[in-house]
């Protein structure tokens, strides 16, 4: 048995290494585009040279034109070989270098020419256009062969004109500078493509050296086991680059803050918008285990720097937990309202007892007629107008909170929503914000009182809300819609300023807007426009005829 090892087959093929590989098409891509860069010079270099020569024939033409003597000549003398107008054309042809200069009377006889034996013959192109006092510039044949050509009208004293001077420049003495630029053309070429393989091979070792002298097939096995990790786990992973822009997120980052691939190569604030989650994932907010809220989640975040100086964020849900916890600061605080209910049921019952005690009784009836009757009163008002239950329910509420803190909450008399909204939950965010923050504004004022317009204009949903209180000043309009600033004091669990940032992002996502002037005798007037709001009205009922109740509810909303 030999112990000599076979012989390797020779493989032909590209190179394994991503070095190599690189450079190899880099070098290939710099030749193609000197390559290209040479014959897109070379086509208009050739039109620029015919039209320069066309254009230095149409100088000496006119030159030759504008001879005063020539005119003259042409009428006066004959056409011979030793004629005035032959040693005329012949000493500016001499001067000028042009191939021939020929000077023709209104048939079309030439009076000059290079080969004396043409004179007094026809020329061999038509130079009627000349000769209807235009000029001329054209590549054509003639006798003399092909030329680049300029033609003008002769004219005398009197602007009349008596023929036409037709020059031509030799096309070889054109195309011999079209030759002569190439090779310097070409030293161009090699020299910048010589340049561009030694940057390539700079790039190249920068490769190198960034993918560690892998091969191709390493580098896919690597992100291969790599996305296999990443979407495997049930924690959100999102990663950054030096520069701050998202580089990948996996799929549970994508559903944990309700983005999509879109996002990769973004900054956190372009991809997510103002707020503390971006402040979080772009390390304005630091330390451990970040609480940060994202839609109807609530999120866990750690931060950590990688070497190449991007960073690793990972997200994990807590929202089920945060949600437990609502609850119970909902029961809290529903006790607390129920205790203070109950003080106020108290006090009404105790004033009914007094009332019987001294036998007055037909105000005792007016008195628990007129408790009853106001908060009956207020119910009708809003669902006779508001026909969504979840925005009536929000408003009658609102004005029972309201009444508690002496704040009068009325509902405009232009106010009319059919039952048709898209998006009742992101209306009542909408609405139930812009109330509360107006009610802030009046509570302890005089007469305080707020008013809610609600209306629907064909699709569109129009809110205004307005209020008695001091007013917002017009430097601080656009303010008070960024995230984070209020002129109140932020309470201890939490922060202001962010109620009218998410009024106006909640309507500027539906294509509408959010802004803020000031009311009709004082305080502030808050108008939200939410355009295709409402859904298409249901088209059955509309071919029935409408009853009467209907038909002036539908001349009232007009």
């Amino acid at each position: 048995m030999s112990s000599t090892p076979p012989a390797r087959r020779l493989r032909l093929g590209l190179p394994r290494r991503v070095f190599s590989q690189v450079l190899l098409m880099q070098v290939a891509i710099a030749a193609g585009v000197a390559v290209l860069a040479t014959g897109l010079f070379l086509a208009p270099l050739s039109d620029q040279l015919d039209d320069q020569a066309m254009r230095r024939a149409l100088s000496i033409a006119q030159t030759t034109a504008a001879q005063p003597q020539l005119a003259e000549d042409v009428e006066n003398t004959p056409a011979t070989a030793g004629g005035p107008v032959q040693q005329e054309a012949e000493k500016i042809r001499k001067a000028t270098k042009a191939e021939y200069i020929v000077v023709m009377d209104t048939r079309g006889v030439r009076w000059s020419h290079t080969e004396p034996t043409e004179i007094g013959r026809h020329v061999s192109t038509d130079p009627s256009d000349a000769l209807a006092g235009q000029e001329v510039m054209e590549i054509d044949e003639g006798t003399l062969g092909r030329s680049a050509r300029g033609k003008v009208p002769l004219r005398d004293n009197d602007g009349e004109i008596v023929g036409a001077v037709s020059v031509g420049i030799a096309y070889d003495s054109v195309r011999a500078l079209l030759i002569h630029a190439i090779p310097e053309l070409l030293a161009y070429a090699g020299g910048a493509l010589a340049v561009g393989a030694l940057a390539a091979w700079f790039i190249s070792r920068r490769v190198q050296r960034q993918t560690r002298d892998l091969a191709f097939s390493d580098i896919s096995g690597l992100l291969a086991e790599r996305e296999a990790m990443l979407h495997g786990i049930r924690e959100g992973v999102v990663a950054l680059d030096r520069a701050g822009r998202v580089r990948l997120l996996n799929d549970e980052a994508q559903r944990l803050l309700g983005i999509g691939e879109e996002a990769v190569g973004r900054s956190p604030d372009e991809a997510l918008g103002e707020g503390r989650t971006a402040d979080v994932l772009a390390g304005r907010v630091t330390g451990t285990d970040l609480l940060t809220v994202r839609g109807q989640r609530v999120l866990i975040a750690n931060r950590m720097p990688t070497d190449d100086g991007g960073a690793v964020a990972t997200l994990r849900d807590r929202t089920e937990l945060e949600q437990l916890g609502r609850e119970l600061d909902s029961t809290r605080g529903l006790i607390d309202a129920l205790r203070a209910q109950d003080h106020e049921h108290a006090n009404r019952m105790h004033t009914l007892l007094g009332l019987l005690e001294l036998e007055m009784y037909d105000d005792a009836v007016d008195f628990v007629g007129e408790v009853v009757g106001d908060h009956r009163a207020t119910s009708e008002q809003v669902t006779e107008k508001i026909e969504d239950p979840l925005l009536a329910a929000l408003l009658v509420g609102k004005a029972t909170v309201a009444a508690e803190r002496a704040v009068a909450l009325r509902i405009s008399d232009r106010t009319r929503l059919p039952d048709r909204l898209v998006d009742p939950r992101g209306l009542v965010t909408v609405v139930g914000n812009l109330v509360d923050n107006a009610l802030d504004a009046v509570a302890g004022t005089m007469h305080a009182r707020v008013e809610v317009e609600l209306r629907a204009e064909g699709r569109t949903v129009v809110l205004r809300v307005r209020d008695t209180g001091p007013g917002i000043p017009a430097a601080q309009r656009e303010l008070v819609f960024t995230e984070g600033w209020s002129t109140k004091k932020p309470p201890a669990h939490g922060k202001r300023g962010i109620g009218l940032s998410l009024v106006r992002r909640l309507a500027e996502r539906q294509g509408g807007s959010a802004t803020v002037g000031e009311a009709h005798g004082g305080g502030a007037e808050f108008t939200v426009i939410l355009p295709e709001a409402l859904a298409e009205p249901d088209l059955e009922p509309a071919l029935a005829v409408p009853s009467a109740p209907e038909s002036v509810a539908k001349e009232e909303s007009r």
